[in-house]
């Protein structure tokens, strides 16, 4: 268990964080067709690649979550994609969930799907080199939601899959997502977060998952984005921090937060001012995916051979997470 948790703190440790560059097929070409490019198997691999060969991996990110189609491809230099994530210094890791279905019997809610067949996966990509997993549950809020099933059944699986993971060598993130799609309050956000991330863990624990070998990745706490509640960053902060110390294990080692739906200027400043107020042992850092790469995308679409220019873009904002994840930012330097 020492190795997982070594694991755990070369991902998160020292200023680094997670890049969630596990979109499947089907959201990176929303993506990429946001900004009129083709979603080719050729420059989705084209994208990520420039990503994973910039200056900043090396500085700034400890993990980079893969996605099935990714992690069995090579670079242009002839690099299995695994090999040149690693030889950055950051561990590769893997999407392993296939997606959020309908919950039987709450159909407005959703489970996460993927147990079946898992223990095989898990040793192929063991072998292709992942050394980390991710696996998200997703949690609407509502008046009558997130239902008592939704919070148990996603509990559950999250300590299958993390079982599994831990018994496969590799370390487990557990991503209990509550959405910020809604009109509810920070205080709603704030109940049903801490309800959320109490039955994971009473689960984690019924599972025999041992938690200094995992990492959290939750939601911060903010009103939805149809509320009418203006809420600033102290405030986030402070519920955020309260949550998490009420709700999370003090063997986990580290908490790496989504951005969920936040602008990157919005991630890096709510995760800077967590880092100021943060007055527990928590490592608490960045497993982003948009608020990591949009601006790059932006640029890299104007012109997709200008790597040089796109790993610029890219770099500037691995930095400024980075700063964030150390209580380090400031909109000055932002500006740079």
């Amino acid at each position: 268990m020492s190795e997982l948790n070594k694991i755990a703190l070369k991902i998160i440790a020292n200023g680094k964080g997670i890049l969630a560059a596990d979109e499947s097929t089907g959201t990176m070409t929303k993506r990429l067709e946001s900004v009129n490019v083709e979603s080719t198997s050729k420059n989705r691999l084209l994208f990520r690649e420039t990503l994973f060969s910039s200056a900043g991996m090396k500085s700034y990110v400890g993990g980079v979550i893969l996605y099935d189609e990714t992690i069995k491809q090579s670079a242009s230099s002839g690099k299995k994609i695994p090999e040149l994530i690693s030889s950055s210094g950051a561990v590769p890791g893997i999407k392993v969930d296939t997606g959020a279905k309908t919950l039987a019997n709450s159909p407005e809610e959703k489970i996460t799907e993927g147990l079946d067949g898992l223990r095989e996966r898990l040793k192929e990509y063991y072998k292709l080199g992942a050394r980390f997993a991710k696996w998200r549950g997703v949690y609407i809020i509502s008046k009558n939601y997130p239902s008592k099933l939704s919070i148990y059944s996603n509990a559950h699986a999250l300590a299958r899959y993390a079982a599994l993971v831990q018994e496969s060598g590799m370390v487990p993130i557990v991503e209990p997502e509550v959405l910020m799609e809604g009109n509810h309050t920070s205080e709603d956000c704030f109940k049903k977060t801490s309800e959320v991330i109490k039955k994971c863990y009473d689960q984690l624990d019924l599972q025999k998952v041992e938690l200094k070998g995992t990492i959290l990745k939750p939601n911060m706490i903010l009103p939805g984005q149809n509320s009418d509640e203006k809420i600033d960053t102290k405030k986030v902060a402070e519920l955020t921090i309260k949550c998490l110390k009420e709700s999370v294990p003090s063997e986990v080692p580290g908490i790496a937060f989504l951005s969920g739906g936040q602008t990157e200027k919005e991630a890096a400043k709510n995760l800077n001012q967590i880092n100021i107020n943060n007055n527990t042992n928590f490592i608490m850092t960045y497993s982003y995916g948009r608020a990591l790469q949009q601006s790059a995308l932006k640029f890299w679409s104007k012109d997709l051979s200008n790597i040089k220019g796109t790993q610029e873009v890219f770099n500037h904002r691995a930095k400024m997470c980075s700063l964030a994840s150390q209580g380090k930012w400031t909109e000055e330097i932002e500006k740079v």
